[in-house]
């Protein structure tokens, strides 16, 4: 299961932290990422953290999306900082190769 929080409403140019808690797995072992999902689109995938802390981002939030994991807390987190009209969508964690469970999400809005 994952659990996700930290989404809301940022101006054009400000920062959130999302945070995402699993359980039912053996979190240390596994592959984390974070995907979005916009309006009317597919959910895609934007950035990824193994289980040795390499990390990979997609080209539209690379340079400006931190994800990071504590494995003591089973948690998985986003830093998300320069955020732009084009990032409002609802956000969530899952395996690299995502499992078929998807949580709930957390929504984030940017907006002046």
């Amino acid at each position: 299961q994952f659990a996700e929080t930290g989404g809301g409403l940022v101006q054009p140019g400000g920062s959130l932290r999302l945070s995402c808690v699993a359980s039912g797995f053996d979190f240390n072992m596994r592959s984390m990422a974070w995907y979005r999902q916009m309006p009317g689109s597919e959910r895609e995938w934007i950035a990824g953290i193994s289980n040795r802390d390499e990390v990979k981002y997609a080209d539209s939030v690379s340079g400006r999306f931190t994800i990071s994991r504590d494995n003591a807390r089973n948690t998985a987190y986003l830093q998300m900082n320069s955020l732009l009209p084009a990032d409002p969508a609802v956000y969530y964690c899952n395996l690299w190769t995502p499992s078929a469970v998807w949580g709930q999400g957390t929504r984030v809005t940017v907006s002046a």
